[in-house]
């Protein structure tokens, strides 16, 4: 039978207390961590509340975060109410994301693999302007794409919030691909052309693969900015019939600004699929921009 002499056991009592040293330290990381996200959460909650809430409840005071009565109704109402065609608008909005988003994932990846893996003159200069151009106010092109366009007879179209996404597919994505395609070895793109492969081969058959959660990445972003875009559909789209759902949501805001109630049900069904879908592929576009920044 084994006895611990004095220093075994100082150094097991150590060890104890360094273990709960660290567990207490976890324990107050996720307490600050939960405090945190539920203040951050404190808007999407009043807001969902407010949309179950009556007309009259919502005027009370002292306010309350919860609704004493629970009116799921609101949401049919506030979609079906008068003068807004929020069906229509939805399938706008579907409509330009889905015809945006093949563009957007074909010609931004093509610009990265491009960039990352072909060597022509000029290429860091080439990639400097595309990255300045991030930094570009969409504002300062405002303008000459509104005389480009209404030259050809696009306003009042989907055209415009289409078609440029066939040509690049926007700097960001392009940045983020790029830097994605520079972590893979070089071996693949020498192995691939010593069996006859071109570069559009190694590119489809070999990048567009393993660059799957850059993509989510790029996809997320796409729909993101498409769903909650204002002022393009703003400046180009001029029939109620065309809106999206942001502009939309702003003329039924507009109109009903009294409707609490229904303003919140709608806000509520605008947010919600965005939150699902970042959900659903959070670990791919987490893992997409941790890889795109590994390496410049």
């Amino acid at each position: 039978m084994t006895t611990l002499t004095r220093p075994s056991l100082n150094a097991h009592a150590h060890n104890h207390q360094a273990r709960r040293q660290k567990q207490l330290g976890m324990g107050a990381v996720y307490a600050l961590l939960i405090i945190g996200s539920l203040i951050f959460m404190m808007p999407l909650i009043i807001m969902v509340a407010t949309s179950f809430k009556s007309f009259s409840e919502i005027n009370t005071y002292p306010p309350t975060i919860l609704p004493n009565v629970w009116l799921p109704e609101n949401y049919a109402n506030a979609w079906n109410y008068q003068n807004t065609n929020f069906t229509r608008w939805t399938f706008n909005t579907l409509l330009i994301i889905a015809a945006t988003l093949p563009g957007v994932i074909l010609t931004s990846s093509l610009c990265a693999y491009g960039f990352a893996r072909l060597e022509f003159p000029g290429r860091k200069v080439w990639f400097g302007l595309v990255l300045a151009s991030v930094m570009l106010p969409p504002q300062v092109t405002l303008i000459p794409l509104y005389i480009l366009f209404y030259n050809l007879g696009w306003l009042n179209t989907f055209y415009p919030l289409i078609i440029p996404a066939w040509f690049g597919g926007g700097a960001l994505n392009i940045f983020l691909l790029r830097q994605f395609y520079m972590q893979i070895p070089r071996e693949l793109d020498e192995a691939a052309t010593l069996d006859g492969a071109s570069h559009f081969t190694i590119w489809w058959r070999i990048y567009m693969p393993l660059s799957r959660p850059a993509l989510i990445s790029v996809t997320f972003l796409t729909v993101l900015g498409i769903w909650n875009d204002f002022l393009g559909p703003l400046i180009y789209l001029t029939s109620p019939e065309n809106y999206t759902l942001a502009l939309g949501l702003n003329m039924f805001q507009g109109l009903f600004i009294t409707r609490t109630d229904y303003i919140m049900a709608i806000s509520t069904l605008m947010v919600l699929p965005m939150i699902v879908m970042f959900i659903v592929a959070q670990r791919y576009v987490v893992q997409g921009f941790v890889t795109s920044g590994l390496k410049g």
